[in-house]
């Protein structure tokens, strides 16, 4: 890899997600070294390790002989099923720790999606590069970890409670000269990744010694009798690590001696074959422990609840202040949890975390009747105060948004509903909406809507504008068949509350026409589109932005059903409008000049379509981002455009790289996903082979099949191309009968404050 020009680096998925970075961030990527012992580990639970010796060998034989391994939970009559509490984080860090001098870098990434470790890898651009980290998006600073990684060997990445290993494979193959090491509560879908190295209870000997340690304290030796009581108890708590750690914690903490700590907690073994309910013992273990915190510090037990309602890694201890009254009392009542083995902090204590099973238990404590459950309010109102003012405030925003979704997504049933939460889980969604991401934004328009129906009533103006937008949202993720039937009762409503032809009810109607469209139904889109528009141009004039997209939409569904000459001079005249009202670079002039493109070439016009096309891909990679479902679509219709021309060299290869980011930010059978996947084996059949064509065509015909059903055009077109490329295979040449999918860009309107009155 040259340094001295501006290098592309891959950061997901097959190398689909391409960041380019500029000259002089590649050659700092290259020059800049990590400092001696530079890491970022937790600090260990209880500081405390036995009985995992020769797991601990077997972990580093493993990484020096593969160079990559996940600690996995065991299978077999010991095993725990379902939730956590085993140790694997522990044995990871406990490694971490012991050879962090083996490695030139040593780095902690919490790997529960993609998300996350992109999150972590752009951590680690801000430790070694903050000059540069400061300055550029979280996006450019994982590129520039990855970068670092390829260019200084001798790393160990920790990826931590990783859901899917598929998710690691990308990375595991572009950084090859380090160790990888992931945990992992899934024993399966390993054997392509990493050898794996399952995980089961501690050995009663090791669980004893550990709960000596943890209760006594380290250089005490237990008498015999203490040691025998130890083993009594240790045997109760099914030497669950996790149990045992909160056991010694409190014995050590409150100088409760081990017989009378036995009476006070009763058998807590589960009877059931197999092994232990981890639920059970650990919530037998609480009636005390969190006894014995809330005398300490009443403050502390506060922050506990609420802290079961948010995502367990990673939150910030600025998002917890409001619940203290100084940052000192803070810092006390964090202290004592962490005393009490609840929580663990990061290396720079600005962040805390919380096991997941802590939180399964603390959201099962019973709550006064009518009353939401402990801390479930103060979550709540963490949220509402943490929305930044500053919409562009990314890194205050890419903090938040794990937290606000794990708490729409926690929501307990009965729980009193509040409009101040709805707003907040809104305006997280709208931000992920003007980045693109609409299907990650579900979870919190379902939460919203549920609590301004509870609210404020089935066709309030807030419920209507939430239920809009969750069809809207619904449509985006591909779910038509949810988002038509939200759209058309939405509709209804605003025409009964508003009348038929206020802004918002013509807003709702684009919307509908919209859903018609994407699933075929072409005939009752232009209706819809051809009423609208004159209503549209008559109460808010013939340039203003709802009326262009209004008319956008329109020359849309002429060109989908063929009427070019209509659509052509209405994708013209959109765009020149928008051009002077909006700007050259606004995202709904790159929306029209899209459009124009893909009429240019419906026409056969591809001199002028190649153009725009290339044109408007470069616009929106520097407006919208790489992975933006808009610039997916410009990637792929400039990929349409040069198979059209015969170039295949150029086409195939960015149909390829379109498909994988598509899986990658939309999901597997996203409408998108499924035309990349059309397009693809379309190239490929057009260069003749058919062995990588025709099983693409299979899958894909079956997916549009479960998703858009049996008649959709997109399945007929999927259809007919599968029984070309068969022919073909049979030597029946009908090259001219492939069909591919080019997308035009029918983004949903969700309602915004900002809507016209």
């Amino acid at each position: 890899m040259a340094a001295g020009g501006n290098v592309g680096v891959a950061i997901t998925g097959d190398g689909a997600r391409v960041v380019t970075l500029p000259a002089e961030a590649a050659d700092w990527a290259r020059t800049i070294q990590a400092p001696p012992g530079a890491g970022n580990l937790p600090n260990s639970p209880s500081g405390v390790f036995v009985g995992r010796e020769s797991e601990l060998a077997e972990l580093r034989r493993l990484l020096c002989a593969e160079g990559e391994a996940a600690v996995t939970q065991a299978s077999g009559t010991r095993a725990i099923h379902g939730l956590g509490g085993i140790g694997k984080s522990t044995l990871a860090l406990h490694y971490a720790h012991t050879h962090r001098h083996d490695y030139t870098l040593v780095w902690w990434i919490t790997a529960q999606d993609t998300d996350q470790i992109i999150a972590s890898l752009a951590a680690l651009t801000t430790r070694l590069c903050p000059h540069w980290a400061a300055t550029t998006g979280q996006s450019e600073r994982a590129a520039w970890a990855i970068l670092w990684l390829q260019w200084h060997p001798g790393w160990l990445l920790v990826f931590d409670n990783v859901e899917d290993p598929a998710d690691l494979r990308h990375y595991l193959g572009t950084l090859t000269d380090g160790h990888h090491l992931a945990t992992s509560r899934t024993a399966t879908g390993w054997h392509a990744i990493a050898p794996t190295m399952p995980l089961g209870l501690l050995a009663p000997d090791a669980a004893t010694t550990l709960l000596c340690t943890l209760a006594l304290g380290e250089g005490h030796t237990p008498a015999p009798a203490q040691r025998r009581d130890t083993a009594t108890l240790a045997a109760e708590l099914g030497y669950l690590p996790l149990a045992l750690e909160q056991a010694g914690a409190y014995l050590y903490e409150t100088g409760t001696t081990l017989a009378d700590y036995q009476d006070m907690l009763g058998q807590v073994m589960d009877t059931a074959a197999g092994g232990i309910d981890p639920e059970r013992t650990i919530a037998r273990i609480w009636r005390h422990t969190l006894t014995a915190i809330e005398q300490r510090n009443p403050q502390a037990i506060t922050l506990l609840h609420a802290m079961a309602w948010l995502a367990p890694d990673d939150i910030p201890r600025t998002l917890l202040a409001p619940l203290c009254t100084t940052r000192p009392a803070l810092g006390e009542a964090l202290g004592v949890l962490h005393a009490y083995n609840m929580i663990s902090h990061s290396p720079d204590r600005r962040h805390v975390n919380i096991h997941r099973l802590i939180q399964t238990v603390l959201r099962q404590q019973p709550s006064e009747p009518d009353a939401p459950p402990p801390g479930r309010h103060d979550a709540e109102s963490l949220i509402q105060q943490a929305i930044p003012d500053d919409q562009t405030n990314t890194p205050d925003w890419e903090q938040l948004l794990p937290q606000a979704l794990a708490v729409a997504e926690s929501t307990p049933p009965h729980t009193p509903a509040s409009t101040k939460t709805a707003n907040a889980y809104e305006a997280v969604a709208q931000h992920l909406h003007r980045q693109g991401r609409d299907a990650h934004s579900i979870p919190l328009h379902e939460a919203a809507l549920t609590q301004y129906e509870q609210v404020l009533g089935d066709t309030h103006p807030d419920t209507l504008q939430s239920r809009n937008n969750l069809a809207c949202a619904s449509r985006a993720a591909g779910d038509l068949e949810r988002a038509i039937p939200l759209h058309e009762t939405t509709l209804t409503q605003y025409e009964q509350v508003y009348g038929g032809t206020h802004p918002y009810t013509l807003n709702s109607r684009i919307n509908l026409a919209a859903a018609y469209q994407e699933v075929g139904d072409l005939g009752r889109a232009i209706l819809l589109l051809e009423a609208t528009l004159p209503q549209y141009e008559e109460v808010l004039g013939d340039t203003h932005p709802y009326t262009l997209h209004s008319r956008n939409f329109l020359a849309c569904a002429y060109q989908a059903v063929g009427d070019l000459e209509r659509a052509i001079p209405l994708c013209e005249a959109t765009l020149a409008q928008r051009e002077e009202v909006l700007g050259d670079t606004h995202p709904d002039t790159l929306t029209s000049r899209n459009f124009l493109a893909c009429a240019y070439q419906a026409v056969g016009d591809l001199e002028r379509a190649i153009p725009l096309c290339e044109a408007t891909l470069a616009q929106r990679e520097e407006v919208l981002g790489d992975t933006h479902p808009d610039t997916l679509t410009s990637r792929n219709n400039l990929a349409n455009a040069y198979q059209a021309v015969g170039d295949l060299e150029r086409a195939i290869p960015l149909y390829e790289a379109t498909l994988a980011l598509c899986e990658e930010s939309l999901g597997d059978t996203h409408p998108y996903t499924l035309g990349g996947r059309n397009n693809l084996a379309n190239a490929y059949q057009a260069v003749g082979d058919l062995e990588r064509a025709i099983p693409l065509y299979e899958a894909t015909l079956a997916q549009h099949e479960e998703v858009l059903g049996d008649t959709h055009p997109h399945t007929l077109r999927c259809r007919n191309n599968l029984a070309n490329a068969r022919g073909a295979e049979a030597g029946i040449q009908q090259p001219d009968k492939t069909t591919p999918a080019t997308a035009p860009d029918l983004r949903p309107s969700p309602d915004t404050p900002e809507q016209p009155v």
